[in-house]
C-alpha cells in the first residue's frame, strides 16, 4: 500500500478545503461593499473584515459536517472544528471589543455603513409622507456625516490626531465653510436621485 501517496492525497483534500474557505471569506468581504451608495464611499471596514471571517470560520464546520466522510483522520477533523470554533470566538471578541479600531478605521468603517442607509431611504418605495420625510432627513444627516468623515481623516492622516494639550474644537465648529460646500453639493447629488414626499410611491 502506496502510504505516501495516500497521505498526499489527503493533504491535498485540505488543501482545496481551505482554499475554498478562504477564496469564500474574500469573496463574502468584498460583497458587503456592493450596497454602498457611491463608490467612493467604500473604505476598508475592519469589522467587515472580522465578520468575514467569522463566516468563514462557520463554514469551517458546516462545510466539515457535510464532507466528513470524504476525510479519514477523525482526530484531525475534530481538532479543525475545534481551531473554528476557537478562531471564530476570537473574531467575535474582536467585533464586539473593537479593540482594535482607533478613530480613522472606526470612521473607515462607518463611511461605508452610512451609505447603507443612504442607499436604502433613497431606494426604498416609500409611499407615506411622514417616512418619506425621514428618510429624506436620513439622506441628509448621512450625507453630511460621510462627508465630514472622509475630511477628518484626510486631515488626521496628514496632520495627526488632536490631544497633547491641543484645543478640541466643538463640533459646530469643525463644519468648515469647505466641509459644508461638499456636504451640500452630495446632498444636491442625492437630491436628484430621490423621489420627493409629493411624488407619492
Amino acid at each position: 500500500m502506496d502510504h505516501s501517496g495516500n497521505n498526499a492525497a489527503m493533504h491535498g483534500k485540505w488543501a482545496t478545503f481551505f482554499a475554498m474557505i478562504a477564496t469564500s471569506v474574500v469573496t463574502m468581504f468584498v460583497l458587503t461593499y456592493f450596497n454602498s451608495w457611491q463608490i467612493d464611499h467604500n473604505f476598508f471596514s475592519q469589522t467587515r473584515m472580522w465578520m468575514a471571517l467569522i463566516m468563514g470560520c462557520a463554514m469551517i464546520v458546516v462545510m466539515l459536517g457535510f464532507m466528513w466522510g470524504m476525510y479519514r483522520s477523525r482526530t484531525t477533523k475534530l481538532l479543525v472544528v475545534v481551531g473554528a470554533f476557537a478562531m471564530g470566538g476570537v473574531f467575535l471578541t474582536l467585533v464586539r471589543s473593537q479593540d482594535t479600531v482607533d478613530d480613522t478605521a472606526w470612521m473607515k468603517a462607518m463611511i461605508p455603513h452610512h451609505s447603507i442607509a443612504v442607499l436604502t431611504s433613497a431606494r426604498a418605495n416609500i409611499s407615506d409622507p411622514r417616512v418619506r420625510q425621514l428618510a429624506d432627513a436620513i439622506i441628509e444627516a448621512q450625507v453630511k456625516e460621510i462627508e465630514e468623515m472622509k475630511l477628518l481623516i484626510a486631515d488626521i492622516e496628514a496632520n495627526g490626531e488632536l490631544g497633547d494639550g491641543k484645543p478640541i474644537p466643538a463640533r459646530s465648529t469643525q463644519l468648515t465653510p469647505a466641509l459644508k460646500a461638499e456636504a451640500e453639493a452630495a446632498a444636491a447629488r442625492t437630491s436628484a436621485l430621490r423621489p420627493g414626499p409629493q411624488q407619492g410611491l
